[in-house]
């Protein structure tokens, strides 16, 4: 059985080059948006804007400036966000049709031809991964280029990037990367450093997990990401308490017509 395999990115590293977006594309032979003529979205150097159905890999500029652009700590946030692949992944919970699968190399994947596009795992992905793919009308999302694992090739992202800013490899030897790489960036003074995703305290850990030097909030990901599960208990009390409420609610109609009905009768009126 192979070992768990996934993605470390390091953040403080990424140039914002969008050499990952363009290789993801390329390998999997995604479609251009609007066939190329993508309008400018106005945000930063964001035209991607999110992970879509044909955008599988999503380049963030988060800026950090005053308005004089001359204060000491501006900075630029980047970060090439992706599909967590998570140990306790929500969207393969919730699939009815089991097209969603999880890998021998512990990833999660996407079988196209047995996707009825429910749009159950799009709702279920607390991250904003999942989308509908225009072309194919099926889910669709990252697969951690499990065509390229199978063939013992690293995924086109990481092995584009320039910067290693993603990296690629077993979960267990990128948590010693990552950890000596925080390590690094405190000894450094930079005490914001943090990982994102390495350890359980959520979704059981991600497969593809972050260094980050602000809250995950700036970033656009969720301080507490959690299962579509969490709602179950609530949810199962809530709907006995329903039904017990509407069980009562026809027992009284029903026992007020029935009054009604002997008030009006004609045996009331002789008597």
């Amino acid at each position: 059985m192979p070992e768990a395999m996934g993605f470390f990115t390091d953040t403080t590293v990424c140039i914002g080059c969008k050499a990952c977006e363009v290789a993801c594309k390329e390998w999997n032979q995604l479609p251009a948006h609007s066939g190329g003529r993508r309008e400018m979205s106005g945000d930063s150097y964001d035209n991607t804007v999110r992970l879509s159905g044909t955008e599988w890999r999503h380049v963030k500029f988060i800026e950090q400036f005053h308005e004089d652009r001359h204060t000491s700590g501006d900075r630029w946030l980047m970060m090439s966000d992706v599909c967590k692949h998570c140990v306790q992944a929500g969207c393969l919970e919730v699939c009815p049709t089991n097209a969603i699968i999880r890998t021998e190399f512990d990833t999660v994947v996407i079988q196209s031809d047995a996707c009825n596009g429910c749009r159950l795992c799009i709702a279920a992905c607390p991250f904003g991964v999942i989308d509908i793919n225009p072309v194919s009308h099926t889910a669709q999302k990252c697969t951690l280029c499990y065509d390229r694992l199978q063939n013992g090739m690293e995924p086109a992202c990481s092995k584009a990037c320039p910067t290693d800013s993603i990296r690629f490899g077993s979960i267990v030897e990128l948590k010693k990367i990552a950890d000596q790489r925080v390590s690094q960036l405190h000894a450094q003074g930079e005490m914001r450093a943090r990982l994102y995703g390495a350890d359980d305290k959520f979704l059981g850990a991600l497969n593809s997990f972050y260094l980050l030097v602000d809250n995950p909030e700036v970033y656009g990901l969720p301080a507490n990401p959690k299962l579509p599960t969490r709602n179950l208990r609530l949810s199962s009390l809530l709907s006995t308490a329903g039904a017990f409420l509407m069980a009562m609610l026809g027992i009284v109609t029903l026992r007020k017509r029935r009054m009604d009905a002997m008030a009006t009768s004609p045996a009331s009126f002789d008597a």
